[in-house]
């Protein structure tokens, strides 16, 4: 009987200059906010080139949070949100990629704490650049309830409602290069 060759694992690193990563939160109930992180790094070891089985592993560095707002972005450094000086890091885990229904399942951990969380991802080809590197890119989106993760500050309107949803919505664009 023969025995196919197991597929080699690939590893990808996250090419940061062609990627990025967003939320989108409601202000007084009526108006849309978008942050991003400024810095992350992101790292995927997959069988072969169709990435099933992906491992994925991700980190933002909280104090990177860029709503370009310089006293937004302290408040949401601070105890209130955050916590940055105390938890620098907002930490996504793979626990399992399925390309047929682009579903990704994993714990994010923030603040301490973990809870799963799923993501929607649109896995967009590989090609190489123009110097030869191997490229993929995936585009992610998925919603998650602040309050889960203890970031529970908000302030009550006159008109009833809260000043900052509790859902933010989370989408990132990356490109990742294979690594040799």
């Amino acid at each position: 009987m023969h025995h196919a060759n197991p597929m080699a694992t690939s590893k990808w690193a996250l090419d940061p200059t062609h990627s990025e990563l967003q939320f989108k939160v409601k202000h007084l109930m009526i108006t849309t906010v978008t942050g991003r992180f400024d810095s992350f790094t992101a790292e995927v070891e997959s069988d072969g080139d169709d990435f099933r089985n992906a491992k994925v592993h991700f980190a933002a560095q909280a104090a990177s949070i860029n709503t370009n707002n310089e006293q937004r972005d302290d408040h949401l450094r601070s105890a209130d949100f955050f916590e940055a000086e105390k938890f620098p890091s907002i930490a996504f885990e793979c626990g399992h990629y399925d390309a047929a229904s682009g579903k990704m399942t994993g714990n994010l951990t923030m603040k301490g704490v973990s809870k799963p969380v799923v993501m929607d991802v649109e896995f967009s080809g590989t090609n190489k650049d123009p110097w030869g590197n191997q490229k993929a890119g995936f585009s992610l989106t998925g919603k998650i309830n602040r309050t889960d993760w203890g970031l529970i500050w908000n302030a009550a309107l006159e008109t009833g409602g809260m000043l900052v949803s509790e859902d933010v919505r989370l989408s990132a664009e990356v490109q990742f290069v294979k690594q040799a």
